[in-house]
């Protein structure tokens, strides 16, 4: 049996931790709301987390690790500081890659061995969440579980597997100031081909 101290207490928590999350999405919401939020990533805009405990950080070339899985991100106007998070079509994905492992076109689109890649698939519009081996070399690849498409960032996000039509759409990258920032913007239509 409880005591009534420790029942004040978890409802206090509770009560806290509802009021945290409520006002976590109510911020979400507005931000997604504010004009601008759902244009696409444009030249100069910083790159920030988009999901995780490091959600709207500033993304600094050391926070990509070489080796690890991609980062997911959205681009933000540096000036407004507006996160462009109002369109699913803006989430990306910056990966820190072995420059001598990437094509000619690729290590000239990244920054220090960083690429970044749309994280929506081109088949049918899901989300590119995977990081694994191949399924059919020893590399990791992007892969997106919908279909099972896979994409090699070391060659411009090219399909190596799967029902995809095309490559991942690039983001060429740039470092400004010690933070990751858009150079030019998305190589290739995102998204989903659509049909007819």
């Amino acid at each position: 049996m409880r005591c009534p101290k420790q029942t004040r207490r978890s409802l206090l928590l509770t009560t806290l931790a509802t009021g945290a999350y409520l006002t976590g999405e109510r911020f979400a919401a507005a931000q997604e709301d504010q004009p601008g939020s759902s244009d696409r990533p444009k030249k100069g805009d910083l790159l920030v987390v988009s999901e995780g405990e490091r959600v709207g950080t500033v993304i600094a070339p050391d926070d990509v690790k070489l080796g690890e899985p991609p980062l997911h991100a959205w681009p933000k106007d540096p000036k407004t500081s507006v996160v462009r998070n109002g369109s699913r079509l803006n989430e990306i994905l910056v990966i820190r890659l072995d420059p001598g492992d990437m094509d000619e076109a690729t290590r000239l689109r990244s920054a220090e061995g960083i690429a970044a890649y749309s994280a929506i698939c081109t088949h049918t519009g899901c989300s590119v969440t995977g990081w694994l081996k191949s399924e059919t070399g020893d590399k990791d690849v992007l892969k997106c579980f919908c279909h099972n498409s896979e994409f090699n960032p070391r060659e411009g996000a090219q399909v190596v597997f799967g029902p995809a039509p095309r490559r991942l759409p690039a983001l060429p990258l740039a470092i400004a100031d010690g933070s990751l920032t858009i150079a030019a913007t998305f190589v290739g239509k995102v998204g989903a081909q659509q049909p007819g």
